[in-house]
């Protein structure tokens, strides 16, 4: 069976995206804009009502400035379900 959006890791992936966001100073509207999306994008991927591939990932890491293997190193501390 396929994880869910609801997974412990797709949780902790959208709780640690929001907030090296937030430690940006960056609005969700910030983020999208830069990304050439709308604000619902963003809110999507930080609810966990929408899955980031691993392209979106590295944008994402880009425009709000944090290191995507320094994500993926936190990650992976949480436990599979």
């Amino acid at each position: 069976m396929p994880p869910s959006l609801r997974s412990r890791r797709h949780r902790r992936l959208a709780e640690l995206i929001a907030r090296y966001r937030d430690a940006a100073g960056l609005k969700q509207s910030d983020v999208a804009k830069q990304l050439g999306r709308h604000q619902p994008f963003v809110s999507g991927i930080e609810s966990g009502q929408r899955r980031v591939d691993l392209v979106e990932l590295l944008d994402l890491a880009e425009v709000i400035g944090f290191d995507p293997h320094e994500l993926l190193k936190e990650l992976r501390k949480t436990p599979r379900e």
